[in-house]
């Protein structure tokens, strides 16, 4: 196992594959699919399709696992939606939207292309460091069996890897004193989280929410009276992405340099091909 990695390089290259993961919870064929199986509310798709790895849980391990949720907003949906169809069907619907929305963003000839396969390779071969204690979302997606087309085998690869960062960063979370909302509100405030809009419309929270969680950042000095972080709320976040990237760090020191190199060039510029083909809404990030 190598160590010599450039200062964040694992953050970077997780950084494009958690994006890359991400396309299937915007994408149309993702409303298609899980409509046929008779979902009609735009939040129990995307719920379902996230937690549905965990098999038929209910809103507190979706709560739980999820970190940023409102629990009332997953009780609508929780246990209910496994009514509508079960983890298996939905997972089975996943992976077609996969197919189908990387097909649409990137096209064909990448699809088949060595370069994909390769991604593939990489990414898989840096989530055989990934351990599953603590870790239920990245768990419970290593138990799922990884599929055989390079595309679909690449996008389960950073499933893996974006679940296993994700796990840690809510240890983070919990250790900088982060509760749900003051998470979302200062990575917003960083600039590089979702804006206010999709947040509320998304995890459940009403404005009021937003504002309460706003005003206990301010009283820890974290937050100023614009909603822009202080020094030491730039600090808190930093050193929360730190603590990730130590949690994170073994994938991508079994990678090793030139492998993370590699796979975040990839990355990177399977992304750029996906971000302008339409794959994300052009308000999804920012502070309005």
């Amino acid at each position: 196992m190598s160590t010599l990695l450039p200062p964040r390089a694992g953050r970077r290259c997780a950084s494009s594959l958690n994006s890359l993961h991400a396309t299937l919870f915007f994408s149309p064929d993702l409303d298609r699919e899980l409509s046929a199986l008779g979902f009609t509310d735009p939040n129990a798709i995307r719920l379902a399709a996230r937690s549905a790895p965990l098999g038929a849980v209910g809103p507190g391990t979706v709560a739980a696992t999820f970190y940023n949720y409102n629990h009332a907003l997953l009780a609508q949906h929780f246990p209910a939606v496994w009514d509508t169809a079960s983890p298996a069907a939905v997972l089975d619907a996943r992976l077609r939207v996969v197919d189908a929305t990387l097909r649409r963003l990137l096209g064909e000839e990448t699809l088949a292309s060595a370069e994909l396969a390769e991604a593939a390779e990489l990414a898989l071969r840096a989530a055989e460091a990934c351990t599953g204690h603590a870790r239920p979302l990245y768990a419970a997606n290593a138990d799922l069996p990884v599929p055989d087309a390079p595309h679909l085998r690449f996008w389960h690869a950073t499933t893996l890897l974006r679940e296993h960062r994700g796990d840690g960063h809510l240890a983070a979370l919990l250790a900088a004193g982060l509760d749900p909302v003051e998470a979302l509100v200062s990575h917003t405030a960083t600039g590089k989280g979702m804006s206010p809009r999709w947040v509320l419309s998304s995890r459940g929270w009403r404005r009021a929410d937003w504002e309460a969680a706003a005003e206990r950042l301010r009283s820890r000095g974290l937050l100023d009276a614009e909603g822009e972080l202080t020094a030491a709320g730039v600090a808190l976040r930093e050193e929360t992405e730190e603590q990730t990237d130590r949690l994170d760090s073994a994938p991508y020191e079994h990678l090793g340099a030139a492998g993370v190199e590699r796979l975040t060039e990839l990355g990177r510029g399977f992304l750029i091909t996906a971000a302008v083909a339409g794959a994300f809404p052009g308000d999804l990030i920012g502070k309005g």
